[in-house]
């Protein structure tokens, strides 16, 4: 079920249209059960201190679209910065440690791996529908941001009562990689996942959560936030401002 890497690579370069829903439709799909994993355990990182869990998802994530596996602790700090340089500010004007969600999303994107965009969603099936049909359509993996807003996993996969792409599809179990492995955090959250563990959603739901309200995303607070890839065309990307002019590619 794994699609290969160069489609991957080439899945932002679909024609198509921003929008913050994918619903797609199949013709004469089948209706059995449906399973689907876009990672391998060699893509996976861990992030080499408390604070660059989003660099590590975005590591991870960049190695499943790619042919090779960079797990270099130079890259990751690489990418920690250049999601916090698109992060904006954060709450009371405190110089951020970490990178935020829209920071991941942009810089997924500029590295070539997009695009992606933040979505939120009322309900933790809706998150994953949403996340399982991007992931089929695109085959690319999936942010998902727990602890209220305050860790960032990746999903690599999923499990389902049947294609989600069709009417009626429920997301039974989300594949997911954890960059705080093995340590997670015992106090409050419990325990990390292993590496492309799969969590059912009762699991999951102990730690993916409501994100927490703030003023500074209003529209994502109080929801389930996931971190989507979509389909658009390059030259569009441009003029959105995503790329520069010219690209590698």
């Amino acid at each position: 079920m794994r699609p290969s890497r160069s489609r991957r690579l080439l899945g932002a370069l679909g024609a198509g249209v921003l929008a913050l829903t994918i619903a797609p439709t199949v013709a004469a799909a089948p209706s059995s059960a449906y399973q689907l994993d876009l990672g391998t355990r060699a893509d996976y990182v861990g992030q080499t201190n408390l604070v660059q869990c989003v660099g590590a998802s975005m590591q991870m994530m960049l190695n499943m679209m790619s042919s090779r596996d960079d797990r270099s602790a130079a890259t990751q700090l690489r990418l920690q910065r250049l999601a916090r340089a698109w992060s904006g500010p954060s709450r009371n004007d405190r110089i951020r440690k970490g990178a935020s969600v829209r920071g991941w999303a942009r810089g997924l994107t500029m590295e070539g791996g997009g695009p992606y965009q933040v979505v939120g969603k009322d309900t933790v099936q809706e998150a994953l529908l949403a996340a399982a049909r991007a992931m089929r359509t695109t085959g690319r993996p999936v942010g998902l941001l727990v602890w209220r807003g305050r860790h960032a996993w990746v999903m690599s996969g999923f499990r389902a009562t049947k294609d989600p792409l069709l009417t009626g599809a429920r997301v039974t179990a989300a594949i997911v990689e954890d960059p705080l492995n093995p340590f997670g955090d015992s106090t409050t959250w419990g325990r990390s996942p292993r590496p492309g563990e799969a969590l059912s959603i009762s699991e999951l739901s102990t730690q993916f959560v409501r994100r927490r309200q703030s003023s500074l995303s209003p529209s994502l607070s109080g929801k389930f936030v996931v971190v989507l890839p979509f389909e658009i065309d390059q030259r569009t990307l441009r003029l959105h401002g995503f790329l520069p002019s010219t690209v590698r590619g």
